[in-house]
């Protein structure tokens, strides 16, 4: 078992809930398949670097995009939470928000800035060379 596999009591949880339309090709098998998008979800890799111990990376890209227009993964998700009695929360990074200075400053360090200009200091920029050239008409 790998570190990002999903474990018996989540597969439990989820297998139930996974999409089973017989078609004319057998499916390839669902855990390997999650496991494969978690592997990616989780690590941060992208699809191209899948181990091929998941399978075709197509074949986990493909599912992954068509459950997410489904709502399976929504469906999921609900489940798992509510497997785990509210023991569980998720957060999505998007709607994490810190003030802009939150990561620039340690606490109990002020912050100076002065306004006036050091005697002797270079300039911090240079006039441009097109200022001296003339135009003609």
């Amino acid at each position: 078992m790998s570190r990002y596999d999903l474990t018996d009591f989540e597969w439990r949880v989820i297998e139930p809930l996974l999409p089973n339309k017989p078609r004319g090709v057998p499916r390839v098998d669902d855990r390997r398949v999650l496991n494969g998008i978690f592997w990616v979800l989780r690590s941060g890799a992208p699809w191209r670097d899948l181990p091929e111990r998941y399978g075709p990376r197509t074949t986990c890209y493909n599912r992954f995009v068509r459950w997410r227009k489904a709502g399976v993964w929504d469906r999921m998700m609900d489940a798992i939470t509510d497997a785990h009695d509210g023991d569980i929360q998720m957060i999505d990074s998007t709607s994490v928000r810190a003030h802009q200075q939150a990561a620039t400053a340690k606490r109990g360090i002020e912050i100076t800035v002065s306004v006036a200009p050091e005697a002797g200091s270079p300039p911090k920029s240079m006039r441009s060379s097109m200022d001296k050239v003339s135009r003609s008409g």
